[in-house]
């Protein structure tokens, strides 16, 4: 018989998928034993967003995570998603930091390393490799799957020789967003059996509504390993539910053999948990033909659109899911998978936000054309690229040949910070965000982004629903519009509103809860103080330089007084988890600068202000 091996993803990408990464630590270890008891092949329970996630939103850090996870599951292979030299950031590290983090993460108790390159540019894997072998773990080689002019079976059979000449234990079809169909999967594995002798692991997400019958396929062709998730975060952009797949191959020569009793008894916890996170659940994250066409992947779709809900932009959402396959040609058909999937979708969003495409280039997508993240699979669009980097030399080496070691570096910069090399790598991943997360961590002050209670639908409708409204106050009506907020639960939170068409900043300070039941308070009384704006005035001429997303200044590269030419670069603002540059729209001299290092800011404030020399 050919048995079929399950992994179970819920622990990773389901949440990912359905719920923005949100799940807690503590929701998952209360199921861990039973999830242990089961026998999956293995089970993906850290990277991808995971680590971005727990340090961002969850406040929680990923190494333990990682820790208490190996504990409580002593008898299960814990998988891990890792980027190759990008690791689990949005830039490549050098060969130091690679060896370094796969080291750590072996050592705190990951078995299996599925190692994975956006552009599936095998040099950039072949580091993490060596590193998961030195390491004495299990190294499963990845093919990142699309569809595009360049992409077909000979091109996927030609890097799959590679990874098994590299040392590869098993190959991984990654078809992140839903795009295999059953006969495509049938050809491809079939193709794939007869060059190389590693096992097969299909992983395809259910967007399409098309991985079940693809995983048929695909097992019937010889792949012996399957991707699935529990079905509590299970379909949609998410995969196809773990017991149904279990119960479709029982009494076949591919039985699984794993319990479906004891499997439902997981999804009875799981559901109840996920009510839990109704606040990031998304329309969006359902089966979707349309990710045929965007091919936007089950990981990215539930955060994009909370990310757009939180610019007050949701209803822009179909506007960025035609953008997103304009955008990924121009780059040559990039694989959408982090971190080309936040490279092409924050390009979109920003094409769409701006009203005029490429008027704003993020930085990502210029180190993308410079080759900084590798040879691109087809042809660049010149004009984008001229446009973007101008006639700026691109590299044609492995990327990470170009970086000095950098582990050292890390080490001073974290010293009095850092308790040990994991807290070294998290800075390395995400250096500003990290050091406040240790900072805090240190002092015992991290407090996690908050859950709120549903009471009832009606209830919450009315709360957290209306971002566009009238309000009449002593007789005068004002149309309000909100377009954007500071993090829920501080003390004092910023939200930034329209005021018949001005923008206003309003400070909102929290002196008192309120209790909502049957949508009417409690008896509780919530006071508020407010001022309007926070210092910057409103842009009044073309010499100001404003933000097309709400985000949070990285950098500032010029002073007041600095002369500056059109489209040098003069911030750097973080907006969905990408750095962009922004360019000054004319020539001159700085005459203000209104913003500094670690501001949020939102669009129509003038950051920065340039009068003609």
């Amino acid at each position: 018989m050919t048995k079929v091996y399950v992994s179970e993803l819920v622990l990773r990408d389901g949440h990912q998928s359905l719920i923005a990464t949100r799940m807690r630590t503590d929701d998952m270890l209360p199921i861990c034993s039973k999830l242990d008891a089961i026998g999956f092949w293995s089970l993906e329970a850290w990277g991808g967003a995971t680590f971005d996630a727990c340090v961002r939103y969850l406040r929680e850090d990923p190494w333990e995570r990682l820790k208490k996870l190996r504990k409580a599951l002593p008898n299960s292979r814990i998988q891990m998603l890792l980027r190759g030299q990008n690791l689990l950031g949005y830039r490549h590290y050098s060969d130091d930091v690679v060896r370094a983090f796969v080291q750590k993460s072996a050592d705190n108790g990951v078995d299996v390393f599925r190692i994975f390159d956006a552009m599936n540019d095998l040099r950039n894997l072949k580091v993490s490799i060596e590193a998961v072998k030195a390491a004495g773990k299990h190294a499963e080689g990845t093919i990142s799957y699309t569809t595009s002019p360049v992409h077909d079976i000979p091109h996927f059979v030609s890097l799959a020789r590679e990874l098994e000449a590299a040392g590869c234990d098993t190959l991984a079809i990654k078809d992140m967003a839903g795009l295999l169909t059953p006969q495509t999967t049938g050809d491809l594995v079939k193709a794939l059996r007869q060059a190389i002798s590693l096992p097969i692991h299909l992983h395809s997400h259910a967007t399409s509504g098309l991985s079940a019958m693809s995983f048929l396929k695909g097992v019937e062709a010889g792949a012996t390993i399957l991707d699935t998730c529990n079905s509590a975060f299970g379909e949609g952009a998410s995969h196809s539910s773990t017991e149904s797949i279990v119960a479709a191959l029982q009494g076949t020569e591919y039985d699984t053999g794993l319990n479906l009793v004891a499997l439902q008894e997981i999804t009875a916890y799981l559901r109840e948990v996920r009510k839990k996170y109704w606040q990031f659940e998304s329309d969006f994250t359902g089966v979707d033909t349309r990710v045929l066409v965007n091919q936007v992947p089950g990981g990215m779709i539930s955060n994009l659109s909370n990310q757009l809900k939180e610019q007050g932009a949701l209803n822009r959402m179909d506007e960025v899911l035609a953008e997103i396959p304009r955008v990924r040609e121009d780059l040559g058909f990039p694989p959408l998978v982090t971190p080309t999937s936040q490279i092409v979708g924050t390009q979109a969003v920003l094409n769409v936000m701006t009203g005029a495409r490429y008027k704003s280039v993020t930085t990502e997508v210029k180190n993308y054309l410079l080759g900084q993240y590798g040879k691109a699979p087809g042809t660049v669009n010149q004009d984008v690229k001229n446009l973007a980097v101008g006639n700026a030399e691109v590299i044609e080496c492995r990327p990470a040949d170009l970086l000095d070691d950098e582990m050292e570096k890390l080490r001073l910069e974290t010293a009095g910070l850092a308790k040990g090399e994991e807290d070294v790598l998290t800075y390395a991943m995400f250096p500003d965000m990290a050091k406040t997360f240790l900072q805090e961590r240190n002092a015992g002050s991290l407090k996690a982004e908050p859950l709120h209670h549903k009471e009832n639908a009606a209830a919450n409708a009315a709360r957290y629903a209306p971002n566009e409204f009238k309000v009449t106050l002593h007789g005068e009506t004002f149309h309000i519009k909100l377009t954007g907020s500071g993090h829920a639960g501080e003390e004092q939170r910023p939200f930034y509103v329209s005021v018949d068409g001005i923008a206003e900043e309003v400070i909102v300070e929290t002196l008192s809860e309120v209790e909502v039941s049957g949508g009417k308070t409690n008896g509780k009384k919530k006071t508020v103080s407010s001022n309007e704006g926070n210092g910057r005035p409103r842009p009044t001429h073309e010499g100001c330089v404003t933000t097309a997303m709400p985000g949070t200044i990285v950098d500032v590269k010029v002073s007041a007084g600095d002369k500056v030419n059109a489209g040098d670069a003069v911030l750097v603002i973080e907006a969905m988890k990408m750095e962009n540059e922004i360019q000054a729209p004319k020539s001159g001299i700085v005459v203000a600068v209104h913003v500094k290092k670690g501001d949020s800011v939102t669009p129509d404030e003038s950051l920065l202000e340039i009068q003609p020399a």
